[in-house]
């Protein structure tokens, strides 16, 4: 069992997050935003695929302009999932401007690094605060190691320079990351922003750096934090380092809310990013979204071709019926299926599951013994045990999860 670390709870919208509430998957479209129909589209395909929050860039006039009417249209289109925008450089100019944007969004993203230098940051910051502040939004303040506060890392940097035992350049840009989270976040709380309405996040390329910077945030702090790996990578690169940098901080049960961020390409739908998060947050047993198969991976006993396409054959079942599934029984997303090939690992892992078929491998006997909740309750033959077995999993289901 994770313990999560508590946190406040944080009102996004009717979402709420930190401790005692799940942990919430965030995306971001990458739409222009002033496109408002190309954005609301994307959305509705991001929120559809269980994107809880959406963040989408807001950079100039046009994209204020446009926001406006986004977060109108989905609204109108029976779309609840709240809208937080983006700001860079110039947040504090736009939402300002943009008196029905401050309204509309339910919460605002800033970066301390990239708001002016000097007093102007602090000037900047403070107007970018007050407008949150008028309206009770939440703000995210995002640290990003390629857009760090560079008068802060020169100071830092300055500074262990003079020390008789310097750190490495890697260490002092680590705390600078975690100095400018912390400092904001002070700043923030001083001008009257109560911890419920901060998110901190730290998001770095490295895996290594991610993972200290946020261990020493959530040492350090109370609040509330957003995790993600910051330009991941593409396809495969890009999924197994948001899973282990995910994965290793959320079992130490750091991270109220995720994104995974990866490179698009055409072969790679937008949504990707959503079944990753929800694979992590399954895997850890954090969050459970659709009944979870336990399949082997074959070797030379096993007769692939049954048992992979019986596996193939149920997953496809589980998602023809899951919406409805989930209607009727409350709760079977938690269920778990064990599909195996051989003798070998077979028996043992079908009776860890919930219900479990374990397929003759080559020079066994051609049956397959079927356990529920640890007992084995029959045994299949021939030709008719994938239709035979789905009568059973159907059987289990009503029995197991009516209300």
């Amino acid at each position: 069992m994770i313990k999560r670390r508590t946190t406040p709870t944080v009102s996004i919208g009717h979402i709420k997050i930190g401790y005692g509430h799940p942990i919430v998957i965030q995306s971001m479209t990458n739409t222009p935003t002033a496109d408002v129909k190309a954005t609301v589209e994307q959305v509705l395909e991001l929120a559809n695929a269980g994107s809880e929050l959406v963040r989408i860039t807001i950079n100039d006039d046009a994209a204020a302009q446009a926001a406006i009417e986004i977060c109108k249209e989905l609204k109108d289109r029976g779309c609840s999932n709240p809208i937080i925008g983006d700001f860079h450089f110039n947040g504090h100019i736009l939402l300002n401007r943009y008196r029905e944007l401050a309204k509309s969004l339910a919460k605002y993203r800033i970066n301390p690094g990239n708001i002016g230098h000097g007093q102007k940051h602090d000037e900047h910051f403070e107007m970018f605060l007050k407008v949150a502040l008028e309206h009770e939004k939440p703000v995210r303040i995002g640290v990003n190691g390629g857009s760090l506060d560079q008068d802060l890392l020169k100071d830092m940097m300055d500074r262990n320079a003079r020390n008789p035992r310097p750190n490495t350049p890697e260490k002092v840009f680590c705390e600078a990351v975690i100095e400018s989270a912390l400092r904001s976040a002070e700043h923030a709380q001083n001008l009257g922003m109560p911890e419920d309405r901060i998110i901190l996040s730290a998001k770095l390329s490295d895996l290594q750096q991610l993972l200290y910077v946020n261990q020493e945030l959530a040492r350090r702090s109370g609040l509330t934090i957003h995790l993600g790996l910051t330009e991941a990578g593409l396809r495969t690169e890009g999924t197994v380092k948001s899973s282990v940098a995910l994965g290793i901080l959320l079992n130490q049960g750091i991270g109220d809310t995720i994104r995974v961020s990866l490179t698009p390409d055409p072969e790679t739908p937008r949504t990707r990013e959503i079944e990753i998060c929800k694979n992590i947050l399954q895997s850890l047993g954090l969050r459970y979204f659709s009944p979870t198969i336990t399949s082997c991976p074959g070797c030379g006993r096993t007769d692939n071709t049954l048992y992979q396409q019986l596996a193939l054959d149920i997953n496809h079942y589980i998602l023809q019926n899951l919406e409805e599934w989930k209607k009727k029984y409350p709760g079977v997303e938690s269920l778990k299926i064990a599909v195996m090939g051989c003798v070998v690992n077979g028996p043992g892992e079908s009776r860890d599951a919930d219900i479990g078929i374990s397929l003759p491998g080559k020079s066994e006997e051609p049956q397959a013994p079927v356990f529920m909740d640890g007992k084995q309750i029959c045994v299949l033959k021939g030709p008719a045990i994938k239709n035979d077995f789905l009568r059973l999993l159907d059987d289990y289901i009503s029995k197991r999860f009516q209300t």
